[in-house]
C-alpha cells in the first residue's frame, strides 16, 4: 500500500474514475438518482490539477483505489484553516480502513504546510461519512451552506478538527 501525490504521469481519468464510482455508490439515497446516472466519464478529470489544490492516490497492489483533496481554506471566513475537499474511494474498498490512512495523511500534509486548524464539509444526510470524522476527531458546528445537486436542495455541515 503507498500515499503518495498525484503526478503528470497519473491518468486523470483513472482517478475521475475514482470519483465517479464513489459518487454513485456513497450517494445514493442522498442525490438524486437520476443526477447520479448521469456522471458521465471524465467528469472530475479537468479539475485533478487545479492550481493550490493537492492531491493524494492510496494504491493498493498497483492499482489506484482512493484520492484525497486539500488546500488552504476556500472559504473567506476561514482562510488561516487548512480544508480537506474531498476522499473518496472505489466502493470496493470502502469501510476497509482506508479512510483513516488518507485523512490522517491529509491531515500530516496540511499541518506541514503551516495549517493549524482544519476543517472540511459534509453533506448532511451523509451519516456514514459524518460518523468516519467524528470517530477521527472532526467536530460538527452549527455552520451550515445550502446547495442544490440534480434538483435537490441539500445542506452541507462544517466540521473543525478538535
Amino acid at each position: 500500500m503507498e500515499i503518495r501525490y498525484t503526478t503528470c504521469n497519473d491518468d486523470p481519468f483513472k482517478i475521475s474514475d475514482i470519483y465517479e464510482k464513489s459518487w454513485k455508490s456513497a450517494y445514493r439515497g442522498m442525490i438524486p438518482q437520476s443526477y447520479l446516472d448521469c456522471i458521465s466519464a471524465g467528469r472530475w478529470a479537468n479539475g485533478i490539477n487545479n492550481a493550490g489544490m493537492h492531491n493524494l492516490l492510496l494504491i493498493e497492489n498497483g492499482m489506484m483505489i482512493g484520492t484525497a483533496s486539500f488546500c488552504q481554506s476556500r472559504w473567506e471566513a476561514y482562510r488561516s484553516y487548512g480544508e480537506i475537499v474531498s476522499i473518496y474511494f472505489l466502493p470496493d474498498y470502502m469501510g476497509k480502513g482506508y479512510g483513516k490512512l488518507l485523512l490522517d495523511k491529509c491531515i500530516e500534509e496540511l499541518k506541514q504546510l503551516g495549517f493549524r486548524n482544519v476543517l472540511l464539509w459534509v453533506l448532511e444526510d451523509n451519516h456514514r461519512a459524518r460518523k468516519f470524522y467524528e470517530k477521527n476527531g472532526f467536530v460538527c458546528t452549527e455552520v451550515f451552506m445550502e446547495d442544490n445537486i440534480g434538483g435537490k436542495d441539500i445542506r452541507e455541515v462544517l466540521y473543525f478538527l478538535a
